[in-house]
């Protein structure tokens, strides 16, 4: 009686895996998505860093103005800071390390308050310099090669990552830019 109903089984089962019936009607058509390169997913991020450097003078209002090349996507929803070059230190190995400060800042002076401050737009940046005393004063040191760097964040990496932006090596560690890879621009 066992051997029958073995039987039975095995044929069941044979007669089971061996159907086939027509190929289904097909799905939903899915939604196009952007063409690019398969890779791993995760934030896309275009992140820039560029250094400009110039001289703020009565001639130039005191302002540096710096409008972003074709080749940089800034949109309006982007963060954009921008940091400068405050003083240099040496590693203990004689090697010069830069010290960056976030804008604004502001300076103590005889003459009074100065500050450096920046705004901007998708197109461009303005680092301009603003006093309680007239401008025409300042010695050299603060007006002369002047050096800033503008950290471009995209938007909906700024809002989910948890760089510290008074840190600009954090954000360039963030954005995976090396020192190398910065678009380095003298202003007239």
């Amino acid at each position: 009686m066992k051997k029958i109903g073995l039987i039975f089984s095995t044929i069941a089962i044979a007669l089971m895996t061996s159907c086939e019936g027509p190929a289904g009607p097909p799905g939903p058509p899915g939604f196009d998505g952007r063409d690019g390169l398969d890779g791993l997913d995760g934030v896309n991020i275009l992140g820039t860093v560029l250094e400009i450097e110039g001289t703020f003078s009565a001639a130039n209002d005191y302002t540096l103005f710096y409008e972003f090349p074709s080749t940089v996507e800034v949109f309006e929803s982007d963060l954009v800071l921008v940091y400068i070059l405050w003083d240099q230190t040496d590693d203990g190995n004689g090697q010069p390390v830069d010290i960056w400060r976030l804008l604004p800042q502001t300076r103590i002076l005889n003459q009074g308050l100065l500050q450096y401050n920046y705004d901007h737009t998708f197109f461009d940046v303005s680092v301009f310099l603003e006093s309680d005393f007239d401008l025409s004063t300042l010695q050299p040191g603060d007006t002369d090669n002047q050096v800033f760097r503008i950290a471009i964040v995209p938007a909906e990496y700024g809002q989910t990552s948890r760089m510290d932006v008074s840190n600009i090596e954090s954000v360039m560690a963030s954005l995976k830019v090396d020192e190398k890879d910065i678009h380095r621009i003298t202003l007239d």
